[in-house]
């Protein structure tokens, strides 16, 4: 989950890697630090905290040099200090690291028998010193790197930089992200595209396992069984990877703004007249026995949101997995089986392990990503866009409904062709879609009652989120959203499960949050709220116009949305949700974009 950065330029590059790092920080920000060389001499500057102490740092204590890496960092193996943070340095070696050496015990067991001592917590000084001891050895520095790469188990992304070497670096990936830019003169390395956006335009994706020997004028690649190969460059699209907040304070804020242009954007890409174009060619729904959906965290709220729509309208049964759990289980995979991962980076090491233990199993593999030269992308036999544009908010908000709205595409394809909707039901579903933006603009109106209630709900010691059916999985992801940005203690319930166990903790200092569009489950989830009432609990109701007047009298609060059918009401009733996080996080001033302990992209298990 943390970000490297690495650049053979022409010019001073220390304020270059600060500005890719400010573009990465996303990964993690515990720590930062960057490494050059100058005139022959490898050293380095690094800061714990955001970026901006590491900046700061520069300022008085500047670090000169053409040729350099960085790092921003999510603590895996020791605590987020200054000694632990990267670039890791031994004797000519630097290094910058993104992953787990799941072997490091043992070399560094090994290195302590040859006399070598330790001053880090981290499993990444092992790859600096053990990269160290070849060299001291006698072989020169790729050599000395590419044995060390070879001795490594786990998950990584690696690159090295050298004492004495100031048009050289060594990069190599298994398991996590790495990309190569191609400049005038120039060569540059990062995670993924948006740290080397502003650099360039034109990509190489390193494919799994490739080493790279890099220097201002060429880059050798190699696979991992040391041959020598071509990854073509592609260009990429430099306003895809913009970030700024564009007048927000936050990226939060921007992003749950942009959802109408976005979702605008996706269907556009998707839909010509009532025809969904999901892939050239056409997708073949109609042999799929069985659908197994396997995603973390938010992506995976989206696939139990779709688990709905898929059996509900196509009538094809669904399995939900977290990511995290799903191969450990060794289930069986059906020959009919089709298996579809949603991610929003393409690169969650959990989801994409679990693809790979399904790709020998599933008579076909689909994912749902938002960024389509992720590792998930290509691994796939077909992959769908979501059309969200760069997410750097960890929280995710359009990127949630943007994967809404390709599963329910996917449901709505999958019915037509199944015979379980006409053409003239897809149109009406379709019509709703279209308008659906617009709907958005509307809700958004409702932004100043939320944030009112987001203050008053923000001194509770604990949030209940209720749902039925389709507000099920969306009560699930507001309590996510909640905890995870403003630190108070969230939990969704399905509403009838509220009295077979959590209805013990309703009193009348617990807001809950129920998730009550006026449709077919209405009734039976107002008499769960009315329950949660009897007992003092402080509802805020969701819902619409038609629902508030059947059922708000008497509730704490209400927050009335615009109405929509049953089908496309998870989209929109996510908006109030993200909104209600937002609001509580501003209000209790935690850090809104990122929420300690977390990054956007967990590229490690």
């Amino acid at each position: 989950m943390c970000g490297i950065i690495g650049v053979l330029g022409r010019h001073e590059v220390a304020p270059v890697l600060v500005e890719a790092l400010r573009r990465l920080e996303y990964r993690g920000y515990d720590s930062a630090g960057i490494a050059t060389v100058h005139d022959g001499t490898l050293d380095r500057r690094r800061a714990v905290g955001k970026l901006v102490n590491l900046s700061d740092l520069l300022v008085h204590d500047p670090l000169p040099g053409k040729s350099g890496i960085g790092h921003t960092r999510w603590a895996t193996h020791g605590s987020p200090t200054e000694v632990n943070a990267h670039p890791h340095k031994a004797g000519p070696v630097a290094v910058v690291h993104n992953g787990i050496i799941e072997n490091f015990r043992a070399l560094r067991a090994e290195l302590a028998e040859d006399g070598r001592g330790f001053t880090t917590e981290t499993d990444t000084e092992t790859v600096a010193m053990l990269c160290q001891k070849y060299i001291d050895g006698g072989m020169n520095h790729v050599a000395a790197a590419e044995a060390t790469i070879a001795r490594l188990e786990g998950a990584f992304a690696l690159v090295f930089l050298f004492d004495g070497q100031e048009d050289l670096m060594v990069a190599a990936r298994k398991g996590s992200p790495l990309a190569v830019g191609h400049g005038e003169g120039e060569v540059y390395v990062g995670s993924d595209a948006i740290a080397l956006a502003p650099l360039t335009d034109r990509i190489t994706y390193l494919e799994e396992g490739d080493r790279a020997v890099l220097t201002r004028e060429t880059v050798e690649i190699r696979d991992e069984a040391g041959n020598l190969v071509n990854r073509p460059v592609k260009q990429v699209r430099i306003d895809a990877a913009r970030v700024d907040k564009a007048g927000h304070k936050h990226f939060m804020a921007k992003e749950i703004a942009e959802q109408p242009t976005v979702l605008a954007s996706a269907l556009n890409a998707y839909l010509d007249g009532d025809h969904i174009n999901l892939v050239e060619g056409g997708l073949d729904l109609t042999r799929v026995e069985r659908l197994t959906m396997v995603a973390c965290g938010t992506a995976f709220y989206a696939c139990l949101t779709a688990k709905y729509w898929f059996e509900k309208l196509a009538g094809l049964p669904v399995e939900v997995d977290i990511a995290s759990e799903f191969r450990y289980r060794e289930p069986p995979i059906s020959p009919g089986t089709t298996a579809l991962f949603v991610s929003q980076s393409g690169e969650t090491a959990d989801t994409l392990a679990a693809l790979r233990y399904c790709r020998d199993r599933a008579d076909r593999i689909l994912s749902v990503v938002n960024v389509q030269e992720s590792s998930i992308a290509r691994e796939s036999d077909v992959a769908l866009p979501i059309h969200a544009g760069a997410e750097i908010g960890v929280a995710s908000t359009k990127a949630f409904t943007c994967q809404l709205n390709v599963l329910l595409l996917l449901a709505l394809e999958a019915a037509v062709q199944r015979g379980r909707m006409t053409p003239e039901e897809k149109a009406r579903h379709l019509a709703d879609l279209r308008a659906l933006p617009g709907v958005f603009n509307v809700a958004l109106e409702r932004d100043a009652s939320i944030a009112e209630a987001a203050r008053d709900m923000v001194e509770a010691r604990d949030v209940l989120f209720l749902g039925r059916g389709l507000m099920y999985p969306l009560a699930l992801e507001g309590a996510l959203k909640f905890k995870e940005i403003s630190y108070v203690h969230a939990e969704a319930y399905a509403s009838g499960e509220l009295k077979h166990g959590p209805i013990a903790l309703i009193d009348n200092s617990v807001p809950v949050v129920v998730m009550a569009p006026r449709d077919s489950l209405f009734d039976k989830t107002v008499s769960n709220m009315q329950e949660v009432m009897a007992r003092g609990g402080q509802v805020l109701l969701v819902t619409d116009a038609p629902g508030a007047a059947e059922a708000a009298e008497n509730v704490w609060r209400s927050i009335v949305l615009p109405e929509v059918s049953e089908v496309l009401a998870p989209l929109l009733y996510a908006l109030p949700a993200q909104l209600l996080a937002y609001h509580a996080a501003v209000a209790k001033g935690t850090d809104v974009d990122q929420p300690r302990n977390l990054a956007k992209s967990v590229t490690v298990e």
